[in-house]
């Protein structure tokens, strides 16, 4: 908004800092820092006031988390709060690769919150069923991959591959929501414990602010051999004002958490991250970037085809990082240690930009 109102009046001296990326992107993450920071404390207690018991907490799951009972859920609207406001703030409002992020950001969310209302409705951890929740996913995925491509790059682009692989055509909207739906789903299974999505999601986010960046640069992208898309690099705002906001969240998600994001937050940022992915066209290195989240999603995957199959259990429990909290090692422990997993492939996934 800020954005086009300087472009129109031509604002002179510091304020012509707005028409650079890099101070938008900057500003956008501290606004939504500062939204979560303050509206944080209230928006808490009223979650504690209006839920009561909580989120519901799964008996066969493990025994330490019984006592996180009472905590609130739905924290994830502080954070699409604080990244709605900021983004549309500081973005470019004629920029349609942001408002697809945005369509995608608020769809999921919303989604997720109909999923964490109906499990406090009910008391119990199943919420919406699976079939319902994912073709409203593949919906919103859909028509949002639709309105990146319609400019017509359809292209597929291969981490290590200078150039496009093969041209998709309308392919590519299967293609696009098949990414969005999975990536939203996986960040969803990652949240099982405190802060244990938030940082990963932060340092995905990082990632692609650069990639982002890169890919609307076309010199940056020229010498790198990877795709420029004009108008991708607004996607550094929305990158920002998720970093931002993860952080806010990320100070009341400690351990022992004050609140949960539940569906609500984990799916949004998800299919954010998705959305950006397929709109810089670099789906596959979001493989590597958000691993972690790939990885959490395939245990799951694994332990229900292998159990139905042979009714034995590759895992402890699923996802994986319960099986790990069944071997012994403590929540923070946990956690900490799939953060370093996270920078680590966040770096590998970055790498993959000059090694084309």
């Amino acid at each position: 908004m800020l954005y086009l109102i300087a472009e129109h009046l031509g604002f002179p001296g510091a304020l012509n800092l707005i028409r650079y990326i890099s101070f938008r992107a900057g500003a956008a993450s501290f606004t939504a820092l500062r939204i979560g920071l303050i509206l944080g404390p209230w928006f808490i207690s009223y979650l504690r006031t209006r839920q009561g018991k909580g989120q519901p907490i799964r008996a066969d799951g493990p025994q330490s988390h019984l006592a996180k009972r009472g905590t609130p859920t739905m924290g994830g609207l502080l954070i699409l709060v604080s990244v709605a406001v900021s983004t549309l703030l500081w973005m470019d409002l004629a920029n349609p690769y942001v408002w697809a992020c945005l369509l995608v950001t608020g769809g999921f969310g919303l989604i997720g919150f109909l999923d964490d209302y109906d499990k406090l409705r009910k008391a119990h951890h199943a919420g919406l069923s699976g079939k319902m929740r994912l073709a409203l996913e593949f919906l919103i995925a859909g028509f949002a991959t639709w309105l990146i491509v319609r400019t017509g790059n359809t292209n597929l682009y291969l981490p290590f591959v200078q150039g496009p692989v093969i041209e998709l055509g309308w392919f590519y909207i299967a293609f696009g929501a098949f990414v969005i739906v999975s990536f939203g789903n996986a960040v969803n299974l990652t949240d099982g414990l405190d802060g244990l999505a938030t940082m990963p999601v932060i340092i995905a986010s990082m990632a692609f602010l650069l990639i982002a960046y890169l890919v609307g640069n076309a010199k940056f992208a020229n010498y790198l051999g990877i795709p420029h898309i004009l108008g991708v690099g607004d996607l550094t705002v929305l990158c920002m004002a998720i970093v931002g906001a993860g952080l806010a969240f990320l100070w009341f998600n400690a351990p022992p958490a004050a609140v949960f994001m539940g569906d609500t937050g984990s799916l949004a940022l998800g299919g954010a991250l998705g959305a950006i992915a397929v709109a810089a066209h670099h789906e596959f290195v979001l493989v590597i970037i958000g691993g972690l989240f790939v990885l959490e999603a395939l245990s799951v995957v694994i332990q229900v085809a292998v159990y139905k199959r042979t009714g034995k259990r590759v895992f402890l429990m699923a996802p994986i990082h319960h099986h790990f909290e069944h071997l012994g090692w403590s929540e923070p422990t946990v956690v900490i240690r799939f953060w370093i997993v996270s920078f680590v492939l966040a770096m590998a996934g970055l790498s993959t930009l000059k090694l084309r």
